[in-house]
Parts: C-alpha cells; structure tokens; sequence
C-alpha cells in the first residue's frame, strides 16, 4: 500500500510542477517607462491608456518618467529590462527610428533590442505658413520658395526630427532653397514666425490646431494619409503630389526583445480594444490625437520601413549631430 502511494505521488509531481512554475501574467504591477517629463502630452496619453488597461489586466501599470536625450534615456530603460513583460515602455517616432541614424553613441540597437507592440495614438504634422506668404496650396507654397532662393526660412523643433526631415524631402525633389532655423520648441518657433523671421513649418496637430483656428497661421497640408477630422478641409500631403509622404509623429508601446509572444499579443489587444472605445476616441480628438489601425505585427514592419527612409534622407544630406 505504502509503495503504490508513493508511486502515485511521483507520476503526479511532474504534471503539477509545470503548472506550478507557468504563473498567468501578470500577477503582480506592469512598470511602464515614459521617455518625456510628466505633465506633458506623453504623460495624458500615456494615463488615459494604461488606467483602463490595467483595470482588464488586473494589477496597476505604474507610469515610470524617466526623461533626456530626447527619450533616449527612457527606450534605453526598456531595451535592457528583463524581458518578462515587467517592464514596458512608451516608444516614439525620433527614438525609434530618426536617432539611430543621427548619434554615435545610442544606448541600444532600435532594430534589436526592442519589439514595437502596437500604436495606440498618433498626431498628424501640419504644414503652416505665415499668413503674410501669398500661398493657399502646396503646389503654390513651392513655387513661392523657389521664387526667391535663399530669402525664405522655416522653423523645426531641432536638427533631425520630423519637421526637419520633411523639408529635407522637400529640398530633394523641389530644388527649394530655404533656410533651416531650429528652435528648442513651438513656444519659440511660433512667435519667430509671428515676427516675420520664419514663413513655414511642420508642427503637430496638438500645437498648431488653436493657431489655426484663431487665424494666427494658415494650414496647408497634414502629413498623414487621410485627412486630420480636426481640418477636414485641409488635404494631405499625398493629395498634394507627394505618395511617399506619410508621417506622423506616434505614441506606441515597446518592450524589450525577448518578451513571450502570449503577452506581447495580450498587449496589443488591450491597447487596440481601449483606442477603439468612444471615451478614448472623444480625448483623442480633444488633444488633436488619432488612432491608425494597426494589425498585430503591422506596427513592428511600419517602425522597420521608417527607420530606413530617415536612415535614408539623412545620409543623403549629410545631416549629422555629434
């Protein structure tokens, strides 16, 4: 009798040790890294997703703010995290795809070290000009610069973002000869061209949508491939003659390479499921925000393709930071 016990308990232990060992994720709190300073649109963003996500988790997302280098310090946390679903983070399109590009010294391999989960909210950039600029279409802005080679400047928030990179285009398939002014932010850029020192830029939606409706800059085109709902009269880029313009300046979830596939997929739901309420959708458009679908793994090709267009267009003008 004795012996027929113990073999019964041997042949169970080792269907119950896997069990044992396979706890269901996540059972205790998510650390969520936030490359950018809290009180900011990082961090509304980053609380109006991760409150009603962890509510379906059922354990807290703690939001982590760890900022500088232009978020590079804050990816750089999430690259080297144990990848147990523990530690995630907010990803954005500078660190992610601009900046392997333009420093030497970035403390991880984007293309890596790192899994781009799902999209959750972008914001369109809007090309604005200076009312005082005798233009009302792309096409019509163009041929304005190029009408005075030299004599015209436009504003970006720093040398290899977005907005710089844009023009950048610009110049290589226009010929257009404009001055780059870069300025540490819209609160700077924006009184220049209220002055008369500057005559275009790209800015986020968020920023610009106020100016625009108080008449203090005019719209041209959004960079993203439908209109913004916000300027639903404002055309695109690509409706404007340019098919290979699509930007946007996103806000996305990252984890660190390694992570289970069962949780990087339970992630992306989440996110999807939250973006696609009515609450959530009501404060994206409040902030200038929207969401673009994205199936699962169509986000991680989008990042890839990114990063090798920038890669691109900044090796070709020699645009380099040290």
């Amino acid at each position: 009798m004795l012996r027929r016990n113990l073999l019964a308990a041997s042949l169970a232990l080792p269907l119950a040790t896997p069990a044992l060992a396979q706890r269901a994720w996540p059972d205790r709190p998510v650390r969520f890294v936030v490359p950018w300073p809290p009180g900011g649109l990082n961090d509304l963003v980053a609380r109006a997703f991760n409150d009603p996500v962890s509510r379906a988790l059922g354990q807290p997302i703690v939001n982590d703010f760890r900022s500088g280098a232009g978020g590079r310090i804050g990816v750089a946390e999430v690259a080297r995290a144990v990848p147990d679903g523990y530690t995630i983070g907010m990803g954005n399109l500078g660190p992610l795809t601009i900046f392997p590009h333009l420093f030497r010294d970035i403390p991880y391999d984007a293309g890596k070290d790192l899994i781009p989960i799902v999209m959750f909210a972008a914001s369109p950039l809007v090309l604005v000009v200076a009312n005082e600029v005798p233009a009302h279409t792309v096409a019509e802005f163009i041929a304005w610069a190029r009408s005075r080679p030299d004599r015209a400047n436009y504003a970006s928030v720093g040398v290899g973002t977005a907005q710089h990179l844009i023009f950048e285009m610009f110049k290589r398939r226009d010929g257009i000869a404009m001055e780059h002014v870069p300025f540490r932010g819209t609160n700077e850029s924006l009184p220049a061209m209220m002055r008369g020192d500057i005559q275009a830029m790209f800015d986020t939606l968020p920023l610009m949508l106020p100016q625009i409706r108080a008449g203090a800059v005019r719209p041209l085109a959004v960079t993203t491939p439908v209109r913004a709902p916000q300027l639903p009269d404002v055309p695109t880029l690509m409706e404007s003659g340019y098919p290979d313009i699509d930007v946007s300046t996103w806000y996305a979830v990252i984890a660190p390479t390694g992570t289970p596939a069962p949780i990087i997929e339970r992630l992306h739901d989440e996110y999807v499921r939250v973006a696609l309420t009515s609450e959530t959708q009501r404060f994206l458009a409040d902030q200038g925000l929207i969401y673009l679908p994205n199936d699962p793994g169509v986000f991680a090709r989008r990042v890839t393709e990114e990063r090798a267009r920038w890669g691109e267009i900044i090796r070709a003008q020699g645009i380099r930071i040290e």
